[in-house]
């Protein structure tokens, strides 16, 4: 009996390597932490599920500090900047941490970001005004006391030209983070365009359908659907409607799975276990 159980000792350890080069590497990524009191509720409610992700934060918007203080709590979240340039909601405006004084050119007549690329474009905005802000933004964040491990960016506008992502990679390198998307990563369909009632059912689909080969990167929009949510509307017309609906419907597709995903069946990373796995050196600029 006793040779019996060392046997399979020794078969599941010699096992072990190729059980784990099996799972599929997932990498959860949520977006617009710090937009809102709501939005970092849930995001707390998703720290406290044990299901590991990475934070973009927002660190233009007023709520950023109470997302600061809920995530020193959780030093196992991978936490990035999630560059902005559009602050895209009816009567909840957001504005440059620079001031409006020192990028005249990145704002509207009110002194807030815009809320969509088309009219940020249309602004005409300057490279050094650019970089003056996103630099601005980086280094609130690097001072809040959070580990910073990579940069992304808030409706794309960062990186919408090439000149502009060229500021985000010198950023990037200065300040030795990542870049989102920079690692070759799968970025899969997301539930964001999905009806709310749909959307557990199509995260399993995205789940049952995870590339072997590479970093399967999910990014999420969580929110809880309360009055404070529910009187955002979005000033694009292709702007979801009843959008706290939809970020607390992500949520809890998140939730519902939550067995699945942390089941054994996935390889979960976040940006800091990628970076030092891969080294920053490893980045390349994903194909437009």
């Amino acid at each position: 009996m006793i040779k019996k159980f060392q046997f399979v000792i020794a078969v599941l350890f010699f096992l072990s390597p190729a059980l784990l080069a099996q799972q599929k590497t997932l990498l959860i990524r949520c977006d617009d932490i710090g937009m809102s009191h709501a939005v970092n509720m849930a995001a707390k409610e998703l720290m406290e599920s044990g299901i590991p992700f990475s934070a973009s934060v927002m660190f233009t918007c007023p709520w950023y500090q109470e997302a600061v203080d809920l995530l020193k709590q959780h030093p196992e979240i991978s936490v990035g900047v999630h560059l902005t340039l559009n602050a895209e909601w009816k009567n909840y405006r957001w504005g440059p941490v620079t001031g409006k004084n020192a990028v005249p050119s990145l704002v509207d007549s009110t002194g807030y970001f815009t809320p969509s690329r088309a009219l940020f474009e249309a602004n005409k905005p300057k490279l050094k005004e650019i970089e003056k802000e996103l630099r601005a933004q980086v280094e609130r964040a690097m001072k809040s006391g959070l580990k910073i491990s990579y940069l992304d960016h808030h409706m794309s506008t960062a990186v919408d030209r090439p000149e502009y992502r060229k500021i985000v990679e010198k950023l990037a390198r200065e300040y030795h983070l990542g870049i989102s998307n920079y690692f070759q990563e799968n970025y899969l369909n997301t539930m964001y365009n999905d009806p709310v009632d749909k959307k557990a059912d199509s995260l399993k689909v995205i789940l049952s359908d995870l590339s072997p080969d590479r970093v399967n990167l999910l990014v999420c929009h969580i929110g809880h659907d309360t009055p404070e949510l529910q009187a955002m509307i979005d000033l694009n017309s292709f702007g979801l409607k009843e959008m706290s609906k939809h970020r607390q419907a992500e949520l809890n597709a998140l939730l519902s799975l939550k067995k699945e995903i942390l089941g054994g069946g996935f390889r979960l990373v976040n940006y800091e276990k990628l970076i030092s796995e891969r080294g920053l050196k490893s980045m390349t600029r994903p194909v437009e």
